[in-house]
């Protein structure tokens, strides 16, 4: 595997077991233009260790991950005319993924409506593959468990949203888990309650959506990914961050009946209860149903069936 040097790959590739080679890399900032300005001698750089790694391990077939990390390993087998495959998580592709697009043998995502934005035919939509353990499960009606999570970055907005209507949401929910997050950390001491459990951050989240029969969080494609294996009644809440990517993975879950939408300008501690208290047996028992068809637990067995397929249609040509 070829990841960033310096990410959060470093630590998670070696723990699972797999190789990792890293380019130093950086993706474009749209919010702060300014850091862009080492991008043109990056780029040249992360391109010429990638086709290094290209050339000592001679792929049958790339598969790109999406996002910026992945274009000097994308571009590098371009170059050396093999065949890539492209995964995009999100509804809209990032700019990595339509830039490269064109030329793929495959692009496999994970919403509905991706395919529409893509120039290239041989589109998939097989899910995100997941770790092990997210399993199918039916959800309790009126929910006694609730899970809130900003992702894995956490999110400072969601979390005050959250500390402000603690009361009322231990009123409601027996249990109330709470992932903060990095940003979150040291506010979590000062919200002790009975009912309440707040983490900064878990490995963990595949048992804690096992116990949880609803759950509140950003719009990330990786929750959701989770949140629709287990087949969990989604609140999502989009950040507005990255061009508000968020926003359409929202809305395409909310068209799918898995999800309900608060705005990041809406939601208050108020908001937040009106919209549980708003959730009856009956449409959370709908939502439950429409997540759990929605949810691609074999992500994995299809993605590499798409790559089996790219590589033995490469041997044929050869």
């Amino acid at each position: 595997m070829v990841g960033r040097k310096g990410g959060p790959e470093e630590r998670a590739v070696p723990a699972a077991g797999f190789d990792l080679e890293t380019v130093r890399m950086r993706g474009l900032d749209r919010d702060a233009p300014w850091k862009n300005l080492a991008l043109p001698a990056l780029i040249p750089l992360a391109l010429r260790r990638a086709l290094h790694l290209v050339d000592r391990f001679r792929p049958d077939v790339v598969l790109g991950m999406g996002g910026y990390v992945m274009a000097p390993a994308v571009a590098a087998a371009r170059m050396r005319r093999i065949p890539y495959v492209l995964h995009e998580k999100d509804v809209r592709p990032g700019l990595a993924t339509r830039y490269f697009a064109v030329n793929a043998a495959a692009i496999c995502t994970t919403l509905p409506g991706t395919d529409k934005r893509l120039p290239n035919g041989r589109v998939f939509q097989t899910g995100v593959p997941l770790r092990e353990g997210f399993e199918p499960r039916t959800p309790e009606v009126p929910p006694r468990r609730l899970l809130i999570t900003g992702g894995s970055q956490g999110a400072r907005r969601l979390n005050q949203v959250v500390w402000s209507a603690l009361d009322g949401l231990c009123e409601r929910f027996e249990e109330v888990v709470h992932v903060a997050g990095e940003q979150g950390a040291e506010g979590l001491a000062r919200y002790a309650r009975d009912r309440y459990r707040g983490i900064a951050f878990t490995d963990e989240m595949a048992a804690l959506m096992a116990r949880a029969d609803l759950i509140v969080s950003r719009a990330g494609v990786g929750t959701i990914a989770e949140a629709t294996a287990v087949g969990l009644p989604m609140v999502l809440v989009p950040g507005k961050f990255g061009g508000g990517h968020q926003e359409e993975n929202a809305e395409a879950m909310v068209a799918a009946g898995t999800a309900i939408r608060i705005s990041d300008d809406a939601i208050t501690g108020d908001s937040l209860l009106r919209a549980l208290d708003g959730l009856d047996g009956e449409r959370l028992r709908a939502m439950a149903r429409a997540s759990a068809a929605a949810g691609r637990r074999d992500a994995a067995q299809r993605v590499v069936a798409v790559l089996h397929e790219v590589a033995e249609n490469q041997m044929d040509k050869s």
